[in-house]
């Protein structure tokens, strides 16, 4: 019987335990690493092109640790029209985040590379997710931020939590970008790389 090679090792450039339980669904197995990037915008950076380096310089930090590897990098960058809009940090800047945010309209841009380290080759793509947020009262800005201490995320929410309650609406092409790791777009590129996360990966 003919078995599928054995997969290179995969890493995921990251720390946060929801991208980790998120490629856990694909079933393949994977060591998380965390990155040490600058995350700092540069001068005239749109939020999509925030995206896209991070997503790539994230994976590319880990490339001279990982030097036979495909590395997963990936970043989220959220933006009020043209206004980046950064991790709070304390309470009151997530307040005011979400106190501008209600009525309108906020994209996502959720950065996703694959580096194939052996080679120095990668792909990353720019996957958008536009949430509209519901009209939200001080009181309800309030309890939220006590109860979901969202100062280390994006747009100052947790999709994942919560902060679904936030939102009117959500447009998205995958469920999963929202929270950090657009799945589909990640299955399309580790087939790229030769890696299918339907077929078994084993030993020959």
């Amino acid at each position: 019987m003919n078995a599928t090679p054995i997969s290179p090792p995969i890493i995921l450039a990251s720390s946060s335990r929801y991208r980790q339980q998120l490629l856990q669904r694909l079933n393949i197995p994977f060591t998380a690493c965390s990155p040490e990037v600058d995350e700092h915008p540069e001068k005239g950076e749109s939020a999509s092109q925030l995206a896209y380096r991070l997503a790539t310089a994230k994976a590319y930090a880990l490339s001279t640790q990982y030097t036979e590897a495909l590395i997963i990098g990936s970043d989220q960058v959220a933006a009020l029209d043209d206004l980046i809009l950064t991790k709070p940090l304390n309470k009151a800047t997530a307040f005011n985040q979400l106190k501008q945010c209600q009525y309108r309209q906020v994209t996502f841009f959720t950065g996703l590379c694959v580096l194939d380290s052996s080679q120095q080759r990668h792909k990353t793509i720019v996957e958008p997710v536009i949430v509209k947020f519901r009209e939200l009262t001080d009181q309800e800005i309030h309890d939220y931020i006590e109860r979901e201490q969202p100062l280390d995320c994006a747009g100052s929410f947790k999709c994942e939590g919560l902060g679904i309650a936030l939102f009117e609406y959500i447009n998205s092409q995958d469920p999963n970008t929202l929270v950090g790791l657009p799945l589909i777009q990640l299955v399309r590129l580790l087939k790229e790389f030769g890696i299918n996360p339907l077929l078994q990966q084993t030993k020959t």
